[in-house]
């Protein structure tokens, strides 16, 4: 198999998994390939991705961490949009400097904005900014 064929088998798995949550909300009935690409990946059915369901595409392992935003162990559609988006957004990832995801309060400290509203939008309170919970922020 050519080198940029094995480069870009893994990309392209990475894409499918992301862009069926927005496929899905834009247009239902033509999310169907992503849809099929997301089922395949999540072999039990449970809705949801697990580590060990993530290890057959690995650009999707390997950002798995960064996608689960919740920690716990495994991706919805959700936390791939989240994510998807988020990383569409040149703010966040020019915010998110050490790249794992989510922001801290000493990441936004160059937005006073951002800084002051950082406690109010820190749903769960961990401490960090998740790509939903800055959603949140827009919605305001």
């Amino acid at each position: 198999m050519p080198r940029t064929a094995l480069l870009f088998s893994p990309l392209a798995a990475l894409a499918l998994a992301l862009a069926l949550p927005a496929a899905q909300a834009a247009d239902p009935a033509s999310a169907r390939p992503g849809a099929a690409h997301f089922k395949q990946l999540d072999t039990n059915g449970d809705g949801a991705i697990s580590r060990e369901e993530a290890a057959t595409a690995p650009a999707l392992a390997g950002k798995f961490d960064m996608i689960d935003t919740d920690k716990d162990g495994k991706l919805t559609p959700q936390e791939l949009r989240g994510f998807s988006e988020a990383h569409k957004s040149d703010v966040f990832g020019k915010l998110d400097t050490n790249g794992d995801g989510m922001l801290s309060h000493d990441e936004v400290a160059s937005r006073p904005k951002l800084a002051e509203k950082f406690d109010s939008l820190d749903a769960n309170k961990d401490g960090q900014l998740s790509p939903d919970e800055m959603r949140g922020m827009k919605m305001r």
